[in-house]
Formats: structure tokens, sequence, C-alpha cells
């Protein structure tokens, strides 16, 4: 029977979710706090974890990093009464399988249960490595070509990069598509029949990392009860994907250069070298040159990274690619809801883009899922999308038009009295965007 931790402070309302799970022949805990919570992971297992976003001693935020940390496959849904798209995304962002938004019909906590128990609580935004998907799934994930200018000359990069086997380092805010980039430059690439490994250096501990990367025998430290192949060996003639590599810490830093420099590897406690042939994609959506002038990250790894390098592009600046990538994106809900939703209403597709999309392609991706979950006609309307739609101002000047963009920072500038963090608080956008447009436009 499968075991649900549900994590609700509201008790009328967990009382009412734990006797309608129990009638599906669920089992299921209560925990009223974070503590409670805590304590109960300790002393029993489950299947799964309803969590609420806000609780009376923190918020299920912290209760997912530190599930993420202890028990990384233990699948996690969250649940908030306030349909906050951006804590979603983050939440997604953090390892969450999925999220719903209060209040939820009896259908659509049964298809999130039934998606995290069938994926095994694989999300796409997993922290560990993922395996090499089948040819089915592959297919299934292919890269989207849109047709604006920027996605033209991101396609344009990434059929010229392919066939090569030059280390590509991919760059772009969260959400943007960084891993179906470099998924798809191996699609291409001569290695396309071969294992793609991807890894979120954010996730590994630096102590560990040398035995993620290198591999262990057993018996070469504490707890190696095993001998365990790391990502480079189980890379070797394929492409091994770094998400994230300026979270390695300066030490792990070292091992890789090496490693990329030999193209031999050495498991800990083992005194034989494994050749390896690998092509490494890298993704950050931080500046790594400022890294390097900081001296956070090695130079000669940058370089040694950077030999080619792609700039995802914002959703926001791909507003015409919209239209595209929500078909994308209701095909694949329709296929994993199993539903038969025909499109969208003119009005839902004008919000689309009036929407600024914080969260980019990961958030779009979201909403349609939820909105196709929601939808019980042949279209999708604008009463199934976020709360957070309902509150744009028809008129709002986009901040990706360009003859606007000067002018808008100013303002908000003078707004926040020169404060750049408020300042891009106020534009809806991060402060490393808003000081690359200062230099864009030689704003002082």
């Amino acid at each position: 029977m499968i075991s649900i931790l549900l994590v609700e402070d509201d008790v009328s309302f967990s009382v009412m979710l734990e006797r309608f799970l129990k009638k599906k022949n669920y089992q299921v805990q209560i925990a009223h706090s974070l503590e409670k919570a805590y304590g109960m992971l300790k002393s029993a297992k489950f299947d799964l974890i309803f969590t609420d976003l806000r609780l009376p001693d923190g918020n299920g935020l912290e209760l997912l990093e530190k599930v993420r940390e202890d028990i990384p496959s233990l699948p996690i849904i969250m649940m908030t009464g306030y349909a906050e798209v951006p804590s979603a995304v983050k939440a997604m962002k953090l390892g969450a399988f999925d999220y719903i938004s209060k209040p939820f019909n009896q259908e659509e906590v049964l298809n999130v249960i039934n998606n995290a128990v069938n994926s095994g609580g694989q999300s796409f935004a997993h922290p560990k490595v993922k395996n090499k998907p089948d040819e089915e799934i592959v297919e299934k994930s292919s890269f989207v070509e849109g047709v604006s200018a920027a996605s033209k000359k991101l396609n344009e990069f990434v059929s010229l990069v392919a066939p090569t086997d030059m280390s590509v380092l991919i760059t772009g805010e969260s959400g943007t598509g960084k891993e179906v980039v470099a998924k798809s430059i191996h699609n291409y690439s001569h290695r396309k029949n071969e294992p793609f490994i991807a890894v979120d250096c954010g996730a590994i501990p630096k102590e560990i990392a040398a035995s993620e990367f290198f591999g262990h025998v057993k018996g070469s430290f504490t707890g190696a009860v095993t001998d365990k192949s790391g990502h480079f060996e189980a890379a070797n003639g394929g492409t091994l994907f770094l998400d994230e590599v300026g979270n390695l810490s300066y030490e792990n830093q070292v091992q890789l250069l090496r490693a990329l420099q030999e193209r031999k590897i050495k498991p800990i406690g083992s005194n034989k070298e494994i050749e390896v042939d690998i092509r490494l994609i890298t993704a950050t959506n931080e500046d790594l040159q400022e890294a390097v002038d900081r001296g956070d990250f090695r130079e000669d790894l940058y370089h040694r990274l950077n030999e080619f390098s792609i700039s995802v592009p914002r959703l926001s600046d791909r507003t015409e690619d919209l239209p595209i990538f929500a078909d994308f994106f209701l095909e694949r809900s329709n296929e994993q809801l199993n539903k038969k939703i025909i499109g969208f209403t003119d009005e839902t597709i004008e919000m689309f883009q009036d929407y600024r999309w914080p969260g980019n392609l990961r958030e779009f991706s979201n909403v349609i899922k939820r909105a196709v979950l929601l939808t019980q006609n042949d279209f999708i309307t604008p009463e199934v999308l976020p709360s957070v739609f309902t509150q744009i101002e028809p008129k709002e000047v986009r901040f990706s038009t360009k003859e606007h963009e000067k002018e808008l920072i100013i303002r908000a500038l003078k707004e926040a009295s020169n404060n750049k963090t408020q300042a891009a608080k106020l534009l809806k956008i991060t402060r490393k965007t808003l000081y690359n447009k200062l230099k864009e436009y030689d704003i002082h």
C-alpha cells in the first residue's frame, strides 16, 4: 500500500483529504508542522509527500530542501492556496515533482499521485543523474525550433557546434531550457547513440564530488560498501552534461580540469586508471567570467569549458515563439494526462504574450500542464490559468520592447532612489540582467 505523508496546518482540510485518500486505498499520516514532519520522516518510510507551501513554523520549501538532501528519491508535491507561480517555479527548481493549487478536485489529486508513483518521483528538475532516455522519450522531448530572431540564432549555433567535439558552455536564466539545448547538441552529434549523462553540480556536496564523478572501489572510505562507477565512466563514448557548473568547489574544479586534460580517471581507492572519451557540455545561469575575476572559478578550467558558448534567450525575448511552444507543451501535457484538449482561445494566447514569464519555459510548461488538467472543454480559457494572469494590466509595456527599455530602466532607478536591487524587482528581472542592461545602454 502506498504511504503518504500529508504536511498541512489546516486541520479540517487535512482531515478531509486524509479521508478521501484512505477511501482510495492510500495510507496517510498527517503532520501539522515542519517539526512534526521531520520526526515522522525519521521514524517511518513514505512513498510520497504532500506539503502545504505555508506552515506555522516555516514553509514547504524548507521541507523540500531537507528531503532532497536526506531522501532524494522521495517525490514531493507542493500545495498552495495562493497559486503563486514564482513559488511553484522555485519549488520545481529545488526538485519538487509537481505542484497543485487549492482548491483542487479529486481527479487532480489522483492524477498527480499516479504520475509521481509511476515515474518514481523523477521530475525534470530532479537534482540527480538522469539516465539516458530511450529513443521514444528523446523524440518526444526534442528541441523545438522557434521562428523569432533569437531562436534562429540559437538554432544556428546548435547546428554548427553539434557535429564537432568542442566543449560547449551554455548560459541563460533558470528555466530557459539549457538542458534541452544540451540534449539537442548530443542528439545531432555523432555520439547520439551513446549515453547522455546529466548532473546537477549544485546538488553534489564537495566531500563526495570526486566519488560521484570518478567512482570508488569497495572499502576506500567509510560507507563504500560496493564498487561504484562515476559519471565520467557512465558517459564514456557519449556526452557528460554538467548543469550549474559554477557551483563546484575550487578543489572539485581542479579534479575536473585534471580529468579533462588527461582524459583519464582514477576511482577513489583504485590504482587503475580508466581512459574516457566524452564530449563535455556545461551550463550556468551566472556569469563565469565574473566568477573568474573574483577568484571563485579557475580561469584555465573556464577556457577549457568555453571552447564554444551558447546563450539561451529568455522566453520574454521570444514572444513570436509563444504559440509554437504552447502547442508543443499542450501536446505533451495531453499525452501525460490522457486528455484531448484541442488548443487555446485567442484571449488565452494574448495573456501569454502579455505576461513576462519570470520562470521562462519551465514555468510555461507547468502553467499549460495545470491548465490542461483543469480544462473540461476543448479549448484552454483564461479561467483555468493561475491568478497571476488575471492581474496583468492590458496596456502594460513589455520590458523586452527595445525602444522602451532604457526609459523603463531610468524610471525604475529613479523610483528606487538608484537602489539597483529594488529597481530590478520593479522591472521584474534579475539584478544580473539589470547590470547587463546598464552596461548595454551606458547608464550611470
